[in-house]
């Protein structure tokens, strides 16, 4: 049986490692990925030290990181690491980024660590451990009206096909806009799905799903009693293609405004 306590000591200490990194290491080189998508030398000294750490102190467990893939280790867990989730954020100076590490067990996660350098807050969570901000036991909003909700969105698209991608994404925040109290987005899914948990936000959409992004995330909403799943209402998986977090009151309110998104951008007949 996996001892998720044990688990979750050592991903807090390979957090520990990445955090002293982010505090004295400079932005430098920053690389484009992409349209609008860019890498930093933070990214990549965090991905190293942490891989290195954890491949010496669990050799059995894969690891998987944003900016150099995986490990090639075959077993049912996974390391998923986000080494600065906010990248864009952080280059230019503003503190919503996060290190956000979790541990996936086949298709589900169930163990994350997730440190916010620049704003003195840690999240962790193990399955059936409780979850965490610093010492303090956390849970999840229990808002049942969305008209005294505040709900965060993830990042639009950029890239290739970001144009078409967009259309759900701007449908979204217009139904949001017109039925809950606010919309935000801080542009780190790592933030909005700890501050999910610990009922600073009411939910969270992203039209995305990269396990980087929301391994560690999910675990530590789903253990403060968020409801995390998919834009269907079905558990949230790693091979989901949205993930949503949610106060569970708010639960059908904010699948109707999926579901309301979806009839918006549907081609007409």
């Amino acid at each position: 049986m996996t001892d998720l306590r044990a688990l979750l000591r050592i991903a807090s200490k390979a957090v520990d490692l990445a955090t002293a990194v982010v505090g004295k290491t400079a932005v430098g080189t920053v690389t484009a990925k992409g349209d609008r998508d860019m890498v930093s030398d933070i990214d990549f000294a965090v991905e190293e030290k942490v891989r290195e750490f954890l491949t010496r102190e669990t050799p059995e467990i894969g690891f998987l990181g944003e900016e150099n893939g995986g490990s090639g280790i075959e077993g049912p867990l996974t390391w998923a690491l986000d080494p600065v989730d906010g990248t864009a954020n952080l280059v230019n100076g503003l503190p919503l980024c996060a290190v956000s590490l979790g541990l996936i067990d086949n298709n589900e996660s169930v163990l994350g660590v997730i440190d916010l350098p620049f704003l003195g807050q840690r999240f962790q969570a193990a399955r059936g451990h409780g979850v965490h901000n610093g010492d303090i036991r956390i849970q999840a909003s229990r808002a049942s009206s969305l008209g005294e909700a505040i709900v965060s969105i993830g990042d639009y698209a950029v890239g290739e096909g970001a144009n078409e991608r967009n259309r759900e994404r701007l449908a979204m925040t217009r139904i949001l806009s017109e039925r809950v109290l606010r919309v935000r987005m801080f542009g780190s899914a790592a933030i909005d799905l700890a501050w999910v948990a610990s009922g600073k936000l009411d939910a969270c959409i992203a039209l995305s799903n990269h396990p980087w992004d929301m391994a560690a995330g999910t675990a530590i909403a789903r253990e403060a009693g968020a409801l995390v799943m998919d834009s269907k209402g079905e558990p949230h998986m790693l091979s989901s293609r949205a993930t949503v977090a949610v106060a569970p009151g708010l639960r059908e309110d904010i699948l109707k405004v999926l579901a309301d998104m979806t009839s918006a951008t549907r081609p007409a007949a």
